[in-house]
């Protein structure tokens, strides 16, 4: 095809888009992040070892996720972009900690996204940073982790995100009431039965405390039909073919306009392998779809286009893990809590102190697939627990690893200093530094100024020396240009007396005594 015809085929295929905005429209997303694996570590490694994490197990694993998934994956997203223009559209959630992770083992993923987001297609989330559980145990640092993230997110994509999705799609209404309070405009999270009750995930709803803040009900069954059943041969939809997929969207009540597909990238390759066809499955939705009238929109688009068919009320935590669809994952049994309540009672230390080492251990001890590794409970979906054996043996190793962080954070501030004492303290330190720091830039300006002055000087000088050589000079001209003339004019005098007037003979006595005398 050539330039022309793939323009007047994309404008062709735009204007189906245009023209079917009251039907359905598919919100696709898929969730990036990555665990920094915890290194095995003993009670006598406390004091002396501060280093906690498996280098190997991390650049292994994110070497075989990245092969296996996220670069066929997002490659295959990529072609799907070029063949059907701003007809299909994406979303992506990447935690900071998954970030830097790639950063330092798989680059090549934050490249290609970066190319993706130059297709315009594609919009990037907001997360927490450490992808934990902050905004069920402190708030504070649950703010400081969606701000910084968000400063990542701009920092590699140029885009200030707009819509906020949290770790495992965890909400409840004073979390919502939060996120609407930092400015975002929407919210993904769980279309859990047990909330909705008789309504339908396919509406757009809004937070119960702020009606500013619009929610995204995730369809866990045809999310979960791609990322948990597409391969189970004994499933009894199996085989999956897209048509069928896209057959059962489009028979969907025709005001139920929005159908939220929400899923790990890592389902593409990982929990449904690529010998299962998944990829040719994801290639195909997009040409199903629009030949059913069928769009796709991002967040952002979803929550300008539609209104709020009316608040959702959570009082409790759900999110989009195991069939409770609760917390219970990361916070069912008492190791769990012990280990979380034991991080989150030096939350106003670490902030306070905010020490660089600390706070990067901080974040990636904060990461909910450690305490996922403690979970006792049976679950449709496998938890990763790296090299340990059971849940007992993870809950110890995160003891041991939290006893010498907490011992850090003593050393640092001893626990005799209250919370309030230590902010004052570290307040008036804080505040020295910036007397200091304003002094110095206060010296460096006036050095700056005496600099420029004495450059501005010296062209000062000289201009004097060179006006001061200027009027010389003339004055010089003048002077040897009056002498010149004096002298050609007494030339010219002389000259022409001597040839008009003869000098006049001397008085014949005067020249005749000088003889007469001799003779006499």
């Amino acid at each position: 095809m050539t330039e022309g015809g793939a323009l007047i085929h994309r404008s062709h295929r735009q204007q189906e888009a245009i023209d079917s905005r009251g039907a359905h429209t598919i919100c696709l997303y898929f969730e990036i992040h990555r665990i920094v694996h915890l290194k095995r570590y003993r009670f006598f490694d406390i004091g002396a070892d501060h280093y906690y994490y498996d280098d190997y197990e991390n650049e292994r694993s994110i070497a075989d996720i990245v092969d296996r998934s996220y670069m066929p994956a997002l490659n295959t997203i990529g072609e799907m972009i070029k063949e059907h223009g701003d007809y299909f559209k994406v979303a992506f959630s990447l935690s900071g900690v998954g970030m830097e992770q790639l950063e330092l083992h798989a680059p090549k993923v934050l490249d290609k996204l970066q190319e993706l987001n130059q297709t315009g297609c594609v919009e990037f989330l907001a997360e927490p940073y450490s992808h934990g559980l902050s905004s069920l145990k402190d708030e504070q640092v649950f703010r400081d982790e969606v701000k910084l993230q968000a400063e990542k997110i701009k920092e590699y994509f140029g885009q200030e995100p707009k819509i906020f999705r949290n770790s495992g799609l965890i909400y409840k209404d004073e979390i919502g009431e939060v996120v609407a309070d930092m400015g975002f405009k929407g919210l993904l999270t769980e279309g859990a039965q047990h909330v909705l009750g008789w309504k339908s995930p396919h509406y757009l709803y809004h937070c119960a405390l702020n009606p500013n803040l619009k929610l995204l009900l995730r369809d866990y069954t045809l999310s979960d039909d791609i990322a948990l059943r597409f391969s189970n041969s004994d499933w009894e939809e199996y085989p999956l073919f897209a048509d069928n997929y896209i057959d059962k969207i489009a028979k969907l009540p025709e005001e139920e306009q929005l159908v939220n597909i929400f899923m790990n990238l890592s389902a593409i390759g990982i929990s449904q392998p690529l010998s299962s066809g998944i990829l040719e499955f994801l290639r195909a939705l997009p040409e199903c779809a629009r030949k059913r009238g069928i769009t796709f929109s991002t967040p952002t688009e979803v929550c300008m286009k539609l209104k709020s068919m009316g608040e959702a009320n959570v009082p409790v935590a759900l999110s989009w893990m195991d069939e409770e669809r609760d917390v219970s994952t990361w916070l069912g049994n008492p190791m769990q809590q012990e280990a979380v309540n034991k991080l989150y009672s030096v939350a106003e230390r670490v902030r306070i102190i905010d020490d660089p080492a600390l706070n990067l251990d901080w974040m990636y001890l904060q990461a909910s697939n450690n305490f996922r590794m403690m979970s006792t409970k049976q679950s449709n979906v496998g938890v990763e627990r790296g090299i340990f054996s059971s849940p007992f043996d993870a809950f110890s190793n995160y003891m041991n690893i939290l006893g010498d962080f907490l011992s850090r954070v003593r050393q640092l501030y001893p626990e005799s200093i209250e919370d309030d004492e230590l902010n004052s303290l570290l307040t008036t330190i804080r505040n020295q530094s910036d007397e200091i720091e304003l002094k110095d830039k206060e010296a460096s300006r006036l050095q700056a100024r005496v600099v420029k002055l004495e450059s501005e000087n010296s062209k000062l000088h000289d201009q004097i020396d060179q006006l001061e050589e200027e009027v010389k000079s003339p004055a010089k001209e003048t002077a040897k240009g009056s002498r010149k003339g004096a002298t050609k004019g007494a030339c010219k005098v002389t000259a022409k007396g001597n040839k008009e007037t003869k000098p006049k003979a001397a008085p014949k006595t005067a020249r005749r005594s000088p003889r007469k005398k001799a003779t006499e």
